[in-house]
Formats: structure tokens, sequence, C-alpha cells
């Protein structure tokens, strides 16, 4: 049986996670011309557009999943995994 959270409790989280992204992971990335946009968030994943030079870097998946996933991880337990669309 799937357990569907309150849409108010998923938008206060998602709020959690704008406001780290805008706060603490824009301002690292930005120290490389990169950045990244907040796409969606949904049962425990957090799907972002990577954007400047994060886009297509042969790092960006270290920086998302070593970096930003284990960022999130540490400060909302509702943040499962972090993915990168295209």
């Amino acid at each position: 049986m799937e357990v569907r959270l309150p849409s108010e409790y998923i938008l206060m989280i998602e709020e959690k996670i704008k406001n780290i992204l805008e706060k603490e992971v824009k301002p690292m990335l930005a120290m490389h011309l990169g950045s990244l946009d907040f796409v969606s968030f949904s049962d425990g994943v957090l799907s972002v557009r990577l954007l400047g030079t994060c886009k297509g870097c042969p790092l960006s998946n270290l920086t998302l999943k070593a970096g930003i996933e284990e960022l999130l991880r540490s400060k909302l337990s509702e943040v499962k995994s972090v993915r990168a669309l295209e």
C-alpha cells in the first residue's frame, strides 16, 4: 500500500529544498560558473536541471551525488536521491 503525503506537507518540503538550493548549493556552483534549477520533488526524488558549466561537466555526477544529494539528505530525511534532467 502506497502512502501519500498531504500536498501541504510536500509543498513545505519543496520550499525547504528550494531554500537550501538557493542559499547553499547555488553559491558553491556559481564559483565554477555553474548553476541549477529545481524541477520537481516526488517520492523522495529531487529532479534538477544543471546549468552553465555544470551542464555536461564530467564531474557533474560527483557534484550531484557526493555534494548536493548528501547535503540535502543530511538536512531533510524526505530526500532520498537527487537526479539531473536534460
